[in-house]
C-alpha cells in the first residue's frame, strides 16, 4: 500500500527536478543527462569505497541483471503496435475518407499549435506528468478511490432515474 502512493510522488518529484533544469535553468535535455549520469557515477563510487570499507558484499551485480526474452518481445510489440495504430489513424485522417476523424485530427493538431504557441514544451509535459502522478496517486489511495466510486454510483442512479 505505502509503496504503491510512493510510486506516484517520486516520479511527481523527478518531474519537478526536470521541468526546474529545463524551463527555469533554460538547459537542455542532454545537460539534464549528463549532470544525472555524474551524480549517478560519483554516488556509486563514494558507496563502493563505503562498502570496501565497511566489508560489506554487494548482493546483487547490477552487470548480471538480464530482461528475459519474451519482456523484450512484450516491449518491442507494444511499441510496434502504438506506432502501427497511429501512423494507420493519420494515413486514414490524411486520405479524406473519413471526415470526421479528418476534422478530429486536425482540431487536436490545432489545439496542440496553439498550446505550443502560449507554453513551452517543457510546461505541458511537466503539466501531463502532474496530471498522470494525481491519477495514479487517486487510484492507489484507499480512500479517494471509495470516495470516487460512491460519487459514480450516484450519478449512475441519478442517470437511471432520468431515464
Amino acid at each position: 500500500m505505502r509503496n504503491e502512493i510512493g510510486k506516484p510522488l517520486i516520479v511527481l518529484i523527478c518531474g519537478s527536478l526536470v521541468y526546474y533544469h529545463c524551463a527555469y535553468r533554460h538547459s537542455s535535455i542532454l545537460s539534464l543527462l549528463s549532470d544525472v549520469l555524474i551524480v549517478l557515477l560519483c554516488s556509486l563510487a563514494i558507496l563502493g569505497l563505503l562498502f570496501r570499507q565497511l566489508n560489506i558484499s554487494v548482493p546483487v551485480d547490477p552487470l548480471e541483471w538480464q530482461i528475459s526474452q519474451d519482456t523484450a518481445n512484450g516491449i518491442v510489440a507494444c511499441l510496434a503496435n502504438t506506432v502501427g495504430a497511429t501512423e494507420s489513424v493519420l494515413r486514414v485522417a490524411a486520405t479524406g475518407h473519413d471526415k470526421r476523424l479528418f476534422v478530429k485530427v486536425i482540431v487536436c493538431l490545432y489545439i496542440l499549435s496553439a498550446l505550443g504557441r502560449l507554453l513551452s514544451g517543457v510546461t505541458v509535459a511537466y503539466v501531463g506528468l502532474c496530471l498522470f502522478c494525481l491519477y495514479l496517486f487517486a487510484e492507489s489511495s484507499p480512500s479517494v478511490s471509495t470516495c470516487i466510486a460512491r460519487f459514480l454510483r450516484r450519478s449512475g442512479a441519478a442517470e437511471q432515474d432520468n431515464m
